[in-house]
């Protein structure tokens, strides 16, 4: 059993994959037998507040069971976004993925979608040839693996849609988005992924109201395209 705490009528367990990897669970507060699942993958910052609270504000607004969880599980990420940056290229595809399969599996509901933003948008890209999750969204997620982030147990974000398997994903883009240039997010399109282009908006415009690059109507617009999307 997992650690729960309360925040106001809000109830969520804290608690470790069969992997040891933490990560937390949402369920509506109100009591709601949860209508679906998610699995949500944080940016390169890793598993904080602004990801528990937005799992709890997902389950109560949508009565589903949300689940999110560290991407740096076993790995020390470091004290700055430098350090993290630098080291993404030793996390492995492996283990983070597992670690999303068991995160769905935690929720104990089907059918289960999956989100991640920036770094964790780019899991989100290959979860979506796992076979597990019934819809995908990845906000400006990396379409193809950075140069300083390619290691041994980095695939690449768009041979997951070769799988027959693949699940249904939209791409949330801003034009302006150096991670995600053009033709890259040309290639996505062609490989059967949605993707929705906000003019002018840069990287992590939606999942943070603290960033400079935050655009509060985009971002509630991407909100509303993106709950659409997973809940058909």
């Amino acid at each position: 059993m997992g650690a729960r705490w309360r925040s106001g009528q809000n109830l969520r367990v804290q608690t470790t994959l069969p992997s040891g990897t933490a990560a937390a669970v949402a369920r509506p507060s109100d009591g709601r037998d949860p209508s679906r699942g998610l699995v949500i993958i944080p940016d390169v910052g890793g598993l904080r507040p602004l990801f528990t609270d937005m799992a709890q504000r997902i389950a109560d607004e949508q009565g589903w069971a949300v689940a999110t969880f560290e991407p740096w599980a076993d790995r020390d990420a470091g004290t700055t976004i430098e350090e993290r940056m630098a080291g993404v290229q030793q996390l492995t595809d492996v283990r983070l993925l597992g670690d999303a399969a068991e995160a769905a599996d935690a929720l104990g509901v089907e059918p289960v979608g999956i989100m991640g933003f920036c770094m964790g948008g780019m899991y989100t890209l290959k979860a979506a040839g796992i076979g597990r999750f019934d819809r995908a969204v990845a906000f400006y997620g990396m379409v193809r693996v950075p140069d300083m982030w390619r290691g041994d147990g980095q695939g690449e974000p768009l041979d997951a849609f070769a799988s027959p398997n693949a699940s249904p994903t939209l791409a949330i883009i801003g034009t302006v988005d150096r991670w995600t240039p053009p033709d890259d997010v040309a290639a996505l399109e062609a490989a059967g992924v949605s993707v929705v282009r906000y003019e002018g908006a840069d990287h992590g415009f939606v999942h943070d109201a603290d960033r400079p690059a935050h655009r509060a109507a985009d971002a509630a617009d991407a909100w509303r395209r993106a709950l659409a999307f997973l809940s058909p």
